[in-house]
């Protein structure tokens, strides 16, 4: 069936239609129904099912023969290092740990942090969790102590499995200083640490912790434990607007189903080929589509630790592409952007053979035109841009390659997926007609594999995405659906800005300054105005080699606006920057410069890779007469 056909049947008898998908995978118990509404809006899928998801994504291949084939392949430019794990080596590895941990009295239920860098034994440790039916839960190599112990106290992990150090271009991270420091501030206390000393730097070890190999030695391999299917598989932080951290909560067989669906209907990946997310398995990308999406299906996983720029020059993605045989790249848009920024006329493409490259998908931010159509002229493969968010788990809209090429829109990120009602509403909750911008929300029930709450905070849940519109997801995302059903997203719905009554989108505006060619990235915030309530203004990052006069760049991008907008945009402010606040994952810090811009207080954001860059946002506009 194509797309038209399967969206269809999914709408005719939703829970058969997500039964069949689960015969997909091996149970140990099948659920005798799909969906359990008894409390809603809460819901559960597979719910009276049992599984295991470490079994579905090891031990089912080797016992079908495919134990030789290769499961994991890490690539480290940053270290200068490639490692190969099969899949039998993923499920020796992963039942030794699993073992180890289960000595020390981790059960089924209880937590586990993994505080590690891009190696195969974060996605081993991921894995081993799973396989003993801990719930894990991981977070970004690196990140600040207090933002780790802030989530040690709500996770109450029974154990912490963490990497000496991390490697950055040009530097070391030692983990271990930041882990005691977490604890040390932290109220709740781990049994024990496990500690992986890397060649980098070792570290100093103390008397809660253990080597990673000491740790293990002379235990005996875990079998995998059967869980319920509406048991928590992880538990992932992502940022609270009130500076507590959400943690994401996400059952094993729905999250099992849905990504092992997706594989083959969206990236068209069948088992044995090679799949690249580019991405760090502390964000939901790496969850899905590094550690579990990949083997759940038996293909081959990229993990990749480096830059897309910088380790060591522009060409690190081709080289990886050619070299591994990589079938479809997934990535967010900044690394293409920083890539375009530093190499404009794609110069290093031409010094790879990546013709085994089908497809590249686009996701975490926006992908503006400019950059979609960068990536078509030279890489000569579809570009996907696909919309979802950590809460959900996987798309909610895209082009299904693996069922039906459709046309691809730029702009658009196309269209919604089995299993998702999307709907465009008006502040008072009413469906707005097509083609009017409006709030993106989602009717319930969610499909499997979407966040099932928020670990130990089900009023926080109920109040963070279900209160808003009764009935509906709220995705806290403004765009629109056109005739042809095609989504647009626009921006964050607090990134829709109110000039002089115009209710307007920043991502257009975006969209047009992204055109301009001397323009490689850029940024368009709301700033507070007596007059008209807000104004927006513009973020220009030019691109290598460009020397035009800066005061020409901004008197060109206001004129584009005002042409492809119109005055409505009342778009007179902008300034040209050498970079833009973003997270670890290149996602762009709007809100924190909006209130940068107003001389509002805020908190500077724990994911933020460098804070130094929001003193040079202030100082950008300070001649505009904004940023306090």
């Amino acid at each position: 069936m194509g797309y038209a056909e399967t969206y269809a049947a999914w709408q005719a008898d939703p829970e058969g239609w997500w039964t069949e998908a689960a015969r997909a995978l091996d149970w140990d118990r099948f659920p005798t129904r799909a969906l359990d509404d008894a409390n809603p809006p809460i819901y559960r899928w597979f719910a009276d099912g049992e599984m295991n998801t470490c079994h579905n994504a090891l031990d089912r291949h080797v016992a079908a023969g495919r134990g030789d084939q290769a499961a994991i392949i890490h690539d480290s430019p940053v270290t200068g290092t490639k490692r190969t794990l099969t899949y039998a080596e993923m499920r020796d590895a992963t039942a030794r740990l699993a073992g180890a941990l289960r000595a020390r009295g981790v059960e089924k239920g209880d937590s586990v942090i993994i505080y590690m860098p891009m190696v195969p034994e974060a996605v081993i440790a991921m894995l081993a969790c799973a396989r003993i039916g801990a719930v894990h839960s991981v977070v970004f190599g690196g990140f600040a102590a207090h933002e780790l112990a802030v989530r040690i106290d709500d996770a109450q992990p029974r154990a912490i499995i963490a990497g000496s150090c991390g490697i950055e271009p040009g530097r070391v991270v030692e983990y271990k200083p930041l882990l005691d420091s977490a604890i040390e501030q932290s109220v709740h206390d781990p049994d024990f640490c496990v500690i992986l000393q890397r060649p980098e730097h070792a570290a100093r070890l103390g008397p809660r912790d253990v080597e990673w190999e000491e740790f293990q030695k002379d235990v005996t391999p875990a079998d995998c434990v059967p869980v319920g299917g509406a048991d928590p598989l992880y538990i992932l932080y992502t940022s609270g607007t009130t500076g507590q951290p959400k943690g994401v909560v996400r059952p094993n067989a729905g999250h099992a189903v849905a990504l092992h669906w997706t594989m083959k209907n969206i990236y068209g990946i069948d088992p044995g080929e090679v799949f690249w997310a580019a991405s760090d398995v502390g964000w939901v990308v790496g969850h899905s589509y590094i550690c579990y999406a990949p083997l759940l299906v038996g293909a081959t996983s990229i993990l990749f630790e480096g830059k897309p720029v910088g380790t060591p020059d522009a060409g690190t993605y081709w080289r990886v592409i050619a070299e591994h045989g990589v079938r479809s790249l997934f990535t967010a848009p900044t690394a293409f952007r920083a890539i375009k920024r530093v190499d404009p006329e794609g110069a290093f493409i031409g010094k790879y053979d990546i013709s085994c490259l089908r497809t590249l998908y686009l996701a975490g931010e926006r992908a503006d035109p400019d950059t979609v159509i960068w990536a078509q002229n030279r890489l000569k493969v579809p570009v996907v841009d696909h919309w979802w968010q950590t809460e959900t788990g996987w798309p909610i809209v895209a082009n299904p390659l693996g069922l039906e090429p459709l046309p691809i829109k730029v702009g658009s990120p196309s269209v919604p997926m089995p299993g998702w009602d999307v709907r465009v509403l008006d502040e008072a909750g009413h469906e707005l007609p097509r083609g009017t911008l409006g709030a993106i929300a989602v009717k319930l029930p969610l499909p499997p594999g979407t966040l099932s709450g928020l670990w130990n905070a089900e009023e926080r849940f109920r109040k963070a995405y279900l209160t808003t519109f009764p009935g509906y997801y709220e995705t806290g995302d403004a765009g629109l659906i056109d005739e042809e059903g095609y989504v647009y997203i626009m921006a964050r719905t607090d990134d829709v800005i109110n000039v002089a009554g115009h209710r307007l989108s920043t991502g257009a505006m975006e969209e047009v300054l992204a055109d301009l060619p001397e323009v490689a990235e850029c940024a368009v915030i709301g700033v507070k105005d007596d007059l008209k309530g807000q104004l927006p203004m513009g973020f220009l990052c030019l691109t290598a080699g460009v020397n035009k006069p800066h005061e020409q760049v901004v008197k060109d991008a206001v004129a584009r606006v005002r042409d492809q907008i119109g005055p409505v945009a009342a778009f007179k402010l902008a300034v040209v920057v050498d970079r833009l606040p973003k997270t670890r994952s290149g996602k762009i810090l709007r809100a924190t410069m909006a209130r940068i811009a107003d001389g509002e207080a805020f908190k500077i954001p724990a994911t933020i890779d460098d804070p130094a860059i929001l003193d040079e946002i202030r100082e950008a506009i300070r001649p505009l007469g904004y940023g306090g």
